[in-house]
């Protein structure tokens, strides 16, 4: 069954309001330099396009940090969760694994009246529990989640996707995380989250054809 616009919308992170056919595959900035179009909707969203989505992201603490804010971002988004980032990482003790999952009941009950941050106990409580899943992987082998991550990540494109409606929800790489993860116990980690996940901390690069970050990718590539 093929994806909807919406949910490759919210694959890249795009405006609730709008989908994917309602926007143009590249935009040109006042500065001139140009984008994936979904970048130009938000000053919040250039700079995370410019600075962080698809660029390779390795590391546990940051990885885990990045299931724990996607897994917040389902049904929201991601401009929600973006312009809360700070405070969910005061709220998470800086996503320290280790400190999460220790975080108790009581704490939780707290995290609910925290106005900063998405208020939903499920999400709240699954992040604590992945917490605790991580940390039983990384205790004795640190870098297991980055490595578990990692392995799903699939070989570079020949070529950029040509526009955003190329850009998939889902993957065959995702749903398998996805099941992987889940057989660990993790919560809010579905296919499309996962997908989402793939695409910002750069297993994928999704800069469509004519992005600045596309080109340079290329270059890359090239060199």
């Amino acid at each position: 069954m093929s994806e909807s616009p919406a949910s490759a919308a919210r694959a890249v992170a795009v405006p609730p309001s709008r989908t994917i056919r309602e926007l143009a595959s590249v935009v040109t900035g006042d500065d001139g330099v140009a984008r994936c179009g979904w970048a130009g909707t938000d000053a919040e969203y250039t700079r995370y396009h410019d600075e962080e989505w698809g660029t390779p992201l390795h590391g546990d603490r940051p990885l885990f940090e990045k299931i724990s804010l996607e897994g917040f971002q389902a049904g929201l988004s991601w401009i929600t969760i973006l312009r809360r980032r700070e405070n969910f990482r005061a709220a998470f003790h800086g996503f320290d694994i280790a400190r999460v999952a220790a975080l108790t009941p009581a704490e939780a009950d707290e995290l609910m009246l925290d106005t900063g941050i998405i208020r939903n106990r499920a999400k709240i409580e699954a992040t604590i529990g992945n917490a605790a899943i991580t940390l039983g992987l990384v205790r004795d082998h640190p870098g297991a989640l980055d490595e578990l991550l990692w392995s799903f990540a699939p070989s570079p494109r020949a070529a950029p996707p040509a526009t955003l409606a190329d850009i998939p929800a889902v993957t065959p790489e995702s749903t398998a995380m996805s099941r992987a993860l889940r057989a660990l116990g993790f919560r809010f980690v579905g296919p499309t989250t996962l997908y989402a996940l793939m695409q910002s901390s750069g297993m994928v690069d999704d800069h469509v054809a004519g992005c600045f970050r596309a080109a340079e990718a290329g270059a890359v590539g090239a060199a």
